[in-house]
This record gives C-alpha cells, sequence and structure tokens, in this order.
C-alpha cells in the first residue's frame, strides 16, 4: 500500500512514524520509526521527486540483513542523517524479496557503474526520472572501512547533481540503453541446435572451480549453490560420472558437517564466511533451507550417509517448528542478530556449554563439535563437526551407539537451554515463490521418507497460496497472514508449478494439478515472449520501469526461466498438454547463445534442457492401496532423478485422459511411459525397478 502522507519533507527530523507504517513488510516497519521521511516505492513518490526536482536516494535492503541493521543503527536511525537525507533526497525504502524486480535492476546497475557485484542494503543515487546515477552498499556515518561518510558523501552527491546534472543525467541514460542490451534477447536458436554440449562444459567449469579439500566452489565467502550441486548429483546417477559425485557429495558432507548447518536446531544459515563452512553468516532463509531440503533428501537415498539424512530430519523439524504460520503458509526467514549482536542466539561461551551438557558427555562432545579448540566466532563457539563420529568414539573409548547417544542427549540439553534465549526476529510475511520452494522441499522429502506429516505441512501451506494469494487468475507475491498483495513475478508462478508436480506425486488430487494448469496458463499468458521465447520477470501489465529483466543465470536462487522451462516441461507429461513443452523449448531456444557459449550460473536451464531432449519417465500407478505399497517403496529405495510418479486412484475425478489406468481388480500395476511411449503394466516391484534401467527409459 502506498498512500500519500501529510507529512511534509523537513530540515528537521520527523517526530512522528513515516509513510511506511502503513506497510505490511516486516523490514519496511523495522523502518517506520525512522526520522527519515521515508517513502515505499511507488507513483507517488516518483512524483514528488519531479515536483520537487529533487534526486531519489534509494535503499534496498531486507529484514534478516545484518549489515542493512548496521546501517539502519548508524545512518537512519540518526537526526543530524536524517536531516541531510529529508533535505536533500526523496528517500524511497525498498524489500528486496516483496520488490525483486526493483532489486534486479538496481543490482544491475550497480555493477555496471561500479564494475563489482553490490549486495544489502544497496544504496542507490537516482535522477527524479529514475535513472542511477551513482551508488554503494553499505556506508557508515563517519568514514571508516575505507568507505567514506554517509553525510559527506549525501552532500557530495547533491552537490554533484546541481551543478553537473546534465552529464550525470547523460550518463544514466547511457546506462539505461546498457542495461536494456544486456537483457535484450538473442536470436533464437533452431530446434536442431539443442544439443548436450552445455552439459559437459558446465561440469567441467565446476571442475575447475571445485575446493577439493573442503568442498564448494572458489573461495570464502561460500555459498550452498543448490542448484549446481542439484546439477552435480543427477549427471552422477545418469552418467555414471564419478568426477561430479565426488564434488557433489564432498560438498554436500561438508555443509552438513560444518556450522553451515545448525546442530541444535536444524535448518542451514546463508553462507560461510570462511573457507571450511565452520562460521555461517547466521541468517536463516526459507528459500535456501527449501532447497537444499529436496537436495539431501536426494543424496541419502543416493549415498546412504546418515548425516544426510540427519539434516534432513532436522530441516524439516525446524520448519515446522519455527517456519510456519498457523495458517498454513511458510515465514520467509530468521534475522542474523538477537540483541544486538550477529550470531547471540547460536553462539556459545564454553564454560556456558559444559554446565549445560551432562558431566559424563562433556568430554565426547567438546571434541566432536570442535569446542576444545579455539573461539572461531567472536571469542565464542558455535559448533561444527570437528572430528567424525569414528574418531571420538575410538579416542574416548565409546561404542558408537554409546556415543551417538550421549551427543544426543548433550544437544537436546544445549537445543533447550537456547530456546530460553531472546530469538531472532522472524521475517513473517509469507512470498509465494518461496513457498513454492518450501513446499516441494517439504512434499519432496516426506515422499522420499514416508513422513506423512512433513507432506501435510507442505499442502497446508500449498492451500494457503491458494487461498490468499490467488484473485481472479491473478497470482499476488505476499501476504501478511490474510489477503496477498502486489504483483507475482515470474519465479512464483514457477516454484508454485513445480511445487504442485511435488504435491501430486505425493498422490493425486485434481485440485493440485487444476490449480498447476491455471498458474500455466497464467504463465504463458502474462509473462512469455511470444516473439523470442523464454519469460520476462514481470507481467505483460506490470508497471514502467527503467529495465524489463529476462533473468537466465542462477543466483540465490534458480534462474526463473529455467524453472519454469522445467516445471512446464515435466507438468506436460501429466496432462498431455503439448504448448506447455513447447514453450519449455521455446525457453531454451531463447537462451541458447548463452548455454553454447558459457553456461556456468545457468544449472537450472541445463536441467530443463535434459528434460526437453528427453522427457523424464512418469510412472502412473493404479489398484488397491496395499498391493500399491512395494511398487511405491520401489521408487524411493534409491535415487531416480528423472522419474515422475502418480498414484491416481480408479474412482478419482479430473484425472486426464494420459493418467487413466486400471489395474486389475484386488491388485496394483504401473505403466512406465516416456514421452508419449509406455511400456505393458507390471505388478512386481522388482520388474518395475528392472524396467527404470532400460536403456532410453531415463532414471
Amino acid at each position: 500500500m502506498c498512500l500519500g502522507s501529510p507529512l511534509a519533507t523537513f530540515d528537521l527530523p520527523l517526530l512522528m512514524p513515516n509513510r511506511l507504517a502503513s506497510e505490511t513488510s516486516p523490514y519496511l516497519l523495522q523502518h517506520a520509526d525512522n526520522p527519515v521521511d521515508w517513502w515505499p516505492w511507488c507513483e507517488q513518490a516518483l512524483a514528488q521527486a519531479r515536483a520537487q526536482d529533487k534526486p531519489i536516494l534509494l535503499s534496498i535492503g531486507y529484514s534478516a540483513c545484518h549489515w542493512c541493521h548496521v546501517m539502519a543503527h548508524e545512518c537512519f536511525e540518526d537526526a543530524e542523517v536524517a536531516a541531510v537525507m529529508n533535505r536533500d533526497f526523496i528517500n524511497i525504502k525498498v524489500d528486496r524479496e516483496e520488490r525483486p524486480d526493483l532489486d534486479h535492476i538496481y543490482q544491475t546497475a550497480h555493477q555496471l557503474l561500479k564494475g563489482r557485484p553490490g549486495g544489502w542494503p544497496l544504496t542507490m543515487f537516482l535522477t527524479p526520472d529514475g535513472l542511477p546515477f551513482f551508488g554503494g552498499t553499505y556506508f557508515p556515518k563517519v568514514s571508516r572501512y575505507r568507505l567514506p561518510g554517509f553525510i559527506d558523501l549525501m552532500r557530495d552527491v547533491a552537490q554533484a547533481f546541481a551543478a553537473d546534472r546534465a552529464e550525470l543525467e547523460a550518463g544514466g541514460v547511457r546506462l539505461r540503453s546498457e542495461l536494456a542490451r544486456l537483457a535484450a534477447p538473442a536470436a533464437p536458436a533452431h530446434h536442431s541446435e539443442l544439443n548436450e554440449g552445455p552439459l559437459g562444459a558446465l561440469r567441467d567449469g565446476l571442475k575447475s572451480a571445485f575446493d577439493r579439500r573442503h568442498g564448494g566452489f572458489g573461495e570464502a565467502p561460500k555459498f550452498p549453490r543448490a542448484s549446481d550441486l542439484e546439477f552435480l548429483l543427477q549427471r552422477a546417477v545418469t552418467d555414471g560420472d564419478d568426477v561430479a559425485e565426488n564434488m557433489a557429495l564432498t560438498t554436500l558432507e561438508r555443509m552438513a558437517e560444518g556450522g553451515l548447518f545448525d546442530h541444535l536446531g536444524g535448518g542451514f544459515f546463508r553462507y560461510s564466511t570462511d573457507d571450511q563452512w565452520r562460521i555461517p553468516h547466521f541468517e536463516k532463509m526459507l528459500c535456501d533451507n527449501a532447497a537444499l531440503l529436496r537436495l539431501y533428501a536426494d543424496a541419502s537415498v543416493h549415498s546412504g550417509r546418515a548425516g544426510f539424512r540427519t539434516a534432513v530430519e532436522r530441516t524439516a523439524e525446524w520448519v515446522m517448528r519455527d517456519m510456519q504460520s498457523p495458517e498454513g503458509g511458510y515465514y520467509t526467514a530468521l534475522d542474523a542478530d538477537s540483541e544486538g549482536r550477529e550470531g547471540r542466539f547460536y553462539a556459545w561461551d564454553r564454560k556456558e556449554a559444559q554446565r549445560i551438557v551432562p558431566p559424563e558427555a562433556w568430554k565426547a562432545f567438546e571434541r566432536h563439535y570442535g569446542l576444545d579448540g579455539r573461539a572461531g566466532f567472536e571469542g565464542a563457539w558455535h559448533l561444527y563437526v570437528a572430528e567424525p563420529l569414528e574418531r571420538t568414539a575410538k579416542k574416548t573409548r565409546l561404542a558408537e551407539d554409546e556415543l551417538a547417544w550421549q551427543l544426543d542427549r548433550a544437544r537436546l540439553a544445549l537445543f533447550a537451554e537456547r530456546e530460553k534465549r531472546v530469538r531472532p526476529a522472524c521475517d513473517s510475511k509469507r512470498l509465494a515463490g518461496w513457498n513454492g520452494m518450501m513446499i516441494a522441499g517439504m512434499a519432496h522429502a516426506g515422499r522420499v521418507f514416508g513422513r506423512s506429516d512433513w507432506q501435510a505441512s507442505a499442502r497446508s501451506a500449498f492451500d494457503f497460496v491458494r487461498d490468499q494469494l490467488w484473485r481472479d487468475g491473478r497470482l499476488l507475491a505476499t501476504s501478511d497472514g490474510g489477503p496477498g498483495r502486489l504483483n507475482a513475478y515470474l519465479d512464483d508462478h514457477a516454484w508454485l508449478i513445480d511445487a504442485a508436480l511435488e504435491l501430486l506425486q505425493c498422490g493425486f488430487d485434481a485440485e493440485v494439478l487444476g490449480f498447476a494448469e491455471e498458474l500455466a496458463e497464467a504463465l504463458l499468458d502474462n509473462f512469455e515472449d511470444r516473439q523470442n521465447g523464454g519469460f520476462h520477470f514481470t507481467r505483460h501489465d506490470h508497471e514502467d520501469l527503467i529495465l524489463r529483466p529476462r533473468p537466465l543465470h542462477d543466483n540465490a536462487t534458480a534462474s526463473g526461466n529455467g524453472v519454469a522451462a522445467r516445471a512446464l516441461a515435466r507438468l506436460a507429461q501429466f496432462t498431455g498438454e503439448v504448448r506447455y513443452l513447447d514453450s519449455a523449448e521455446r525457453t531454451l531456444r531463447s537462451a541458447w547463445s548463452l548455454l553454447a557459449r558459457n553456461p556456468q550460473g545457468c544449472a537450472s536451464l541445463l536441467l530443463a534442457l535434459q528434460d526437453v531432449l528427453q522427457p523424464p519417465t512418469l510412472v502412473v500407478m493404479s489398484g488397491e492401496p496395499e498391493a500399491l505399497a512395494a511398487l511405491r517403496a520401489s521408487l524411493t529405495e534409491r535415487y531416480l532423478p528423472r522419474v515422475m510418479s502418480v498414484v491416481v486412484p480408479e474412482d478419482a475425478p479430473g484425472v486426464p485422459p494420459v493418467l487413466l489406468r486400471r489395474a486389475p481388480v484386488g491388485a496394483a500395476a504401473a505403466w512406465v511411459c516416456s514421452g508419449r511411449t509406455c511400456l505393458p503394466p507390471v505388478s512386481e516391484a522388482a520388474e518395475l525397478s528392472r524396467m527404470l534401467t532400460m536403456k532410453g527409459f531415463p532414471g
């Protein structure tokens, strides 16, 4: 909501809540009591900039961002800083999670202006028409960290705008042209040009960047890069690629054992500040955990490593305990800070930990989790697996099962004590797309491990999204628990289609399939580039901005075009709707010049490419529930990345013709299909397993 306000722009700080007080974003509400005369992004704010002929100070961040809090405390809560902001600028505050379109545009502009990636908080100075001419990220009030003081910086910017306005505006125009050039679609490739070449190129590029000792890619800071790991894990199975398997499993093991994982409460933090995965940046984001939950479930089945299953179980517990609202939807994030300090909730004083852990378990616990070494985080200890279980057992002369029992007792004791602390703030908005990601993650993990409670959690969130964020054929982006607001984006539609596909594999439901088809039609009608193929990030009727992005690269999350292409290709298998598959292929052809030239950072598009070049296998099952149990179990006893399955009750309404199958009375049967080809039905689990390994049927 962006309403006009009777507040004027004063040289003195405001003495009442600013315009952000009427917003629903927790991040914007954090700034509602600032002395800064903030506007949310809206036409009224832009009109004020034009009417007063002032430059715009645009600040983009999110509620769980540590350095956003630091800049807020140092600058936006400070009367002296606010006076300069209110005098010289129209000040606009944006939640990057509510407005990823604006964040994408101005992060790209920052990179072009500065020659390096941006981050959060993003601080950009714009002309009254919204063209960026200068920017940065965090700025302190007074000069430090080799950064200029914010007051001095603002005065310099205001003076430059007054003295050299024509030159700055001309630079803004040139920048907009460069942004448009980068976003312009390349000539689409012909159907015959699509091939598997980029798959090998991506694998080789990841190999060259792989950290063989600690896992992950490149140097610190290290991010999980879930799309790349999923690509490698799939390649390990589909191509028998041992190198890809080693890269994926080594990285997943180091992350799960390291401090990136919360060993007490479950869930993964945002990224690791060091190259050994020991000390994280302590935000917990729904989107990261959604992707990793799904990935670790698959890695657990593929490798049999107990640590992977533990990571899945504790993460799912955390999701249901801390991240699911009473209405069903999933919250967005937990803050990095509590009590004014990053990591305060998660770090331990060694003596405090020793007091809480049962005495008989302490010696083993401190060895296993690294408390017998030096403090690694600002004089405190953050838990990570410092020593393998078998080595700790040997050194403490304990049987491994006894050691595991003691470690678990100690962990539960510390967790109970930690729950008494002041908790990090929760960003309680519910985002359509991030809910889609977690619905898919919980449904997938629930199906793999036979956890009906996880599947029920996913379905509850799905129903919330459909009830609150779907209005008259239009998807909305965000909710505070009630009716949604703001136009949804490409990613929101794509991730929710993917979520529906995962729920359908838990059990056929005509309502779930119908919603997936409605989302797909909205995607094709409102986002597709009908001339060149692929999808814009924003709807055709979205507000006019200086750029309309067409995201192809994966960032913190998978590319919307990659997720959309893959989801549509797979939805075509469930519905028989050829238009969905055609759209997926057009997306890949529109991105082909990039994929053929340099596919690094495009793993999600390459996962879609595999599905278009060779459709995944679909197993349709029907029959008596008891007889079906063995068939269903055979599909989760090993990792089958390119197999989808669905159980269709014989009396289920709304079943598409492509899924209509009837088993013999009192028995169960499975039909193995790829594209438009189906093999004769089988009723034995062993025979089904054999068929899924046959050449020509991707598994």
